[in-house]
């Protein structure tokens, strides 16, 4: 079975006044990103897709490159693609409990850039821009704003203040997209944080596997390769998005040694469904992409209409277990509003516990009895040595 989209059109370049070797090449396809004046050239607006661009004009902005809105379906305001690309008139509103800055970023930003919220881990913001405005970004406070361009002296305070936090063991890069600098200038961002003693593990977050494919070239997977250990963590939220052209990139990745990772938006009405979210993930697995989070919406203003209740991805993860390979099965996440974090939920087995035993249901509900150890003391003797010994 194959996981791949079925294909949309031979020559989808044809539709947007582009030859072959345009349509191939990524730098077109961000001069060519189809804003919302543009695009009831391509769809079939709905009254409802119509309210929502006129709604929104001051909001986050909208846009996509022709390859991702290609992949829409021109006639159906449904399609899953489409519904991420264009507003509707709902995210206008601003509902109870909806935050400018959901995740607490801003007041945990120590330098221009850098967010240091856990103690291990800092965030960078390299970028403000897009190759597609998600209807559901948390950051839509400042994504496509039209800031300038991530300075130097910027990398540097961000470098700067990671090199005097020992702590700090993993930056992860992140925007906006990194993947649309050159890339002798995001290698050099990266490797600004990479030449850190104490900096482990480096992150990049980027939707253009999905958005824009050809952005992933063998020069951009040899510079991320000798950046190791590097992981890059992508962003597809429907089997739709899984096409040849995208398939291609992560394995691109993946060939050249750049592990890969996808953290899926659950969306209400466009993947709240086990059937939707185990294409998806199984697909993920076929072109060795692991996914790693399913996250629950974060409550950024105006995006109520696209959340699911939390019990929904609950619901999921159940009728997922059993059903399809562990591998395939993400954590479900919640950040908690305001800066709490993150917290994974998941469905509960447990049916009743004691000093003796502990009764358990299985994914079929069946029930299962799992006898406890008379011993409970889990110290590790070796412990202190192991550790007196590598630090």
């Amino acid at each position: 079975m194959t996981h791949l989209s079925p294909k949309h059109s031979k020559s989808p370049w044809k539709r947007f006044g582009a030859t072959a070797a345009e349509w191939r090449d990524w730098r077109w396809q961000q001069r060519h990103a189809v804003g919302p004046e543009d695009l009831a050239k391509h769809l079939s607006l709905s009254d409802e897709e119509r309210a929502g661009l006129a709604a929104v004009p001051a909001g986050l902005p909208v846009g996509a490159t022709p390859y991702y809105l290609s992949l829409a379906d021109p006639l159906d305001p449904a399609c899953p693609v489409r519904m991420q690309i264009v507003p509707r008139a709902a995210e206008a509103l601003v509902c109870q409990g909806e935050l400018a800055d959901p995740l607490g970023e801003d007041r945990a930003m120590p330098v221009p850039g850098l967010v240091h919220r856990y103690p291990d881990r800092a965030l960078f913001l390299a970028t403000d821009r897009c190759s597609v405005y998600c209807r559901h970004c948390t950051r839509r406070r400042r994504t496509g704003r039209g800031a300038p361009s991530i300075t130097q002296a910027a990398v540097e305070r961000a470098a700067g203040y990671v090199r005097a936090h020992p702590e700090i063991r993993e930056v992860l890069v992140s925007g906006g997209d990194p993947l649309l600098l050159p890339t002798s200038r995001l290698a050099a961002v990266l490797r600004a944080f990479r030449d850190i003693r104490h900096v482990e593990v480096l992150r990049v977050g980027t939707r253009m596997p999905v958005a824009n494919p050809m952005r992933v070239d063998a020069a951009l997977a040899k510079a991320l390769r000798r950046l190791a250990p590097l992981y890059v963590v992508t962003h597809f939220n429907h089997p739709k998005e899984l096409t040849r052209e995208s398939r291609a990139a992560c394995e691109r990745l993946v060939d050249a040694g750049v592990p890969v990772e996808n953290q899926t938006v659950l969306l209400r009405r466009i993947n709240s469904s086990p059937r939707i979210l185990g294409e998806l993930f199984r697909g993920l697995l076929a072109i060795r992409v692991r996914p790693y989070y399913l996250h629950q919406m974060d409550v950024a203003q105006g995006t109520e209409h696209l959340r699911t209740p939390l019990e929904e991805g609950v619901r999921i993860l159940a009728a997922l277990r059993g059903r399809v390979s562990g591998l395939a099965i993400p954590h479900f996440a919640v950040d908690l509003p305001g800066g709490g974090g993150k917290v994974t939920l998941q469905p509960d087995y447990v049916l009743s516990a004691d000093a003796r035993q502990v009764r358990l249901k299985n994914w079929k509900g069946e029930t299962y009895v799992y006898p406890q150890p008379a011993e409970t003391d889990c110290s590790c003797p070796y412990e202190a040595k192991w550790f007196s010994q590598v630090r």
